[in-house]
């Protein structure tokens, strides 16, 4: 079927020039077309990203495809057009082939220690079973895996690291010779050390950041994703730990408590930060607009968070991060500008994937 060509008015941000933007088989173009169909005036963003999404994943693990679609439909109309799995359980490769559907970058299923995570959330292993694991998931996913990188010990009552170092440093060399990135569910500070000193690519949460680790990332250019609407139910974890394992319970309290500092001084040092909703689980989808906000209320500038969640996620994920001359036409229309009123992302006026809009999904 083909598609009419579509014509929207109004700032392209990141510039913010005002301009016509043309939507012609799939593709932006500022070239004057005839004849087109007037779709919206508006503030024009290149699409969201989600940059730690678990599509396929709800509390019990995996889910069918049915609400797996139900999940990327959500996030789609959220203005969300890339994810970045960060870890499911759900085979979820068919959605490549839906172009109604969000692009999605898989991560296979997480890499955890045995009994050491969420039950039936990944694959749970011992650390001489570590590098086959990664190469089978680096094989099943696109070009990155998930690592475990700290959880609760129940031995030792108290979050500690997933892995020993020379199997964290194995893992993520295999990863990188099979070119895939690396990241890691990091809550603590003990288990950053060894993957920053191995080469990993970005850290989840990274609520346990010191110092010298933040500076290590910036010299190294690995990214965080901070999920600050995640780490801001670490006091449920709390009340919900307290009793049996304290020192546990503790350290969460303590990590909660600092989580705005080690958030800003990431961002003062000038390591890269991207948006992440952690939809799945706990966490429902369709919800990257809060996190956003959720950022910028710790004290991030509104713009940078914008572009965290947009055109910067994008660059990182190696997708176009504008709209130029012949890109695909993956954007949002909002009604005002973003950059001043950020709430202004729970409502985009028009969503456009692939050139295609909610009349011809």
């Amino acid at each position: 079927m083909t598609t009419p060509v579509l014509r929207f008015s109004g700032p392209v941000l990141p510039d913010g020039d005002v301009r016509d933007l043309y939507v012609v088989d799939g593709r932006v173009t500022y070239e004057h077309q005839s004849g087109a169909d007037t779709a919206a005036e508006g503030w024009i963003v290149p699409g969201l990203v989600d940059a730690h999404n678990h599509l396929g994943l709800e509390d019990g693990g995996a889910v069918d495809d049915a609400e797996t679609e139900r999940q990327a439909v959500a996030d789609r109309d959220n203005g969300v057009l890339l994810l970045r799995d960060c870890g499911s359980p759900a085979d979820t490769r068919w959605v490549h082939d839906r172009d109604d559907l969000p692009r999605l970058i898989r991560a296979g299923r997480h890499i955890a220690r045995t009994r050491r995570y969420l039950r039936d959330y990944g694959v749970e292993v011992e650390p001489e079973a570590l590098v086959d694991t990664v190469v089978q998931e680096a094989a099943a996913g696109d070009g990155w895996i998930k690592l475990v990188g700290d959880w609760i010990s129940r031995e030792a009552g108290d979050l500690t690291p997933s892995f020993p170092d020379d199997a964290v440093s194995a893992a993520i060399g295999t990863a990188h010779a099979l070119g895939a990135r690396v990241t890691a569910h990091c809550f603590g500070s003990t288990s950053l050390s060894p993957l920053l000193d191995a080469g990993i690519d970005c850290i989840e949460h990274g609520t346990g950041l010191q110092e010298q680790q933040i500076e290590q990332m910036v010299a190294n250019g690995v990214a965080l994703v901070p999920t600050v609407l995640q780490t801001d139910k670490f006091p449920e974890y709390v009340a919900a730990a307290r009793e049996k394992f304290p020192a546990y319970a503790s350290t969460m309290e303590a990590l909660h408590r600092s989580r705005r500092d080690v958030l800003m001084a990431a961002y003062d040092a000038g390591v890269d930060l991207y948006v992440g909703s952690d939809g799945g689980g706990s966490t429902r989808h369709g919800c990257l607009h809060e996190e956003i906000l959720a950022m910028a209320a710790m004290g991030l500038p509104a713009d940078y968070v914008l572009g965290a969640a947009s055109w910067r996620a994008r660059a990182w994920l190696g997708w176009n991060p504008g709209l130029a001359e012949g890109d695909p036409a993956d954007f949002v229309v909002y009604p005002a500008n973003p950059v001043e009123d950020l709430t202004v992302l729970a409502q985009p006026s028009y969503v456009v994937l692939r050139g295609r809009t909610r009349r011809d999904w």
